[in-house]
């Protein structure tokens, strides 16, 4: 039970070490925006197409952009943008792009758009090598408690213009 205990403790260390005290948040905290984002960019600016496509994290252009409910997404490629255009649920990460082992703990936490894994044609991405790491040891588990932790994770609500639950898509770059 003691050699339990300590790994327990490790792996909580590591955690934090991994991911910085400051960057991570639970649930009884402010809402957070429904989509991570930096400087307005989701996914900091990687293309989320190019996961599927390239099997690679791929820098998006300010030439291939759009705006999705307020969120700028970059794109590497105009096909890859049009993709996007036609299914955003399916290219778009899981969990507003943040941290997928972070919410599985039922937590918030930034994103290393490096550390990411695609698991049933569904991107999830981590915080870094020990978040992705620890996710990994068992994927199915900690996407079930993260599922059920976004749920009901408190979000600030999303303007869309008094449509409620529609998706607003404006070209930045044609």
């Amino acid at each position: 039970m003691r050699a339990s205990s300590s790994l327990t403790a490790v792996v909580v260390f590591a955690l934090f070490v991994a991911m910085g005290p400051a960057r991570i948040a639970c649930a009884r905290n402010a809402p957070v925006a429904p989509v991570n984002t930096k400087d307005g960019l989701a996914i900091k600016g990687f293309d989320p197409v190019a996961y599927f496509d390239s099997g690679q994290a791929t820098e998006g252009s300010s030439h291939y952009s759009l705006r999705l409910n307020g969120v700028t997404y970059r794109f590497s490629t105009a096909g890859n943008l049009q993709r996007f255009k036609i299914n955003p649920t399916k290219f778009a990460p899981q969990y507003g792009g943040y941290c997928a082992y972070a919410m599985s703990l039922n937590r918030i936490a930034d994103i290393d758009p490096a550390r990411w894994a695609i698991v049933d044609g569904k991107l999830y991405l981590n915080n870094g090598f020990v978040a992705q790491s620890l996710w990994s040891v068992n994927k199915r588990a900690n996407i079930d408690s993260a599922d059920k932790n976004w749920a009901v994770f408190p979000k600030q609500p999303v303007a869309n213009r008094g449509k409620p639950n529609a998706l607003e898509i404006t070209d930045v770059h044609r």
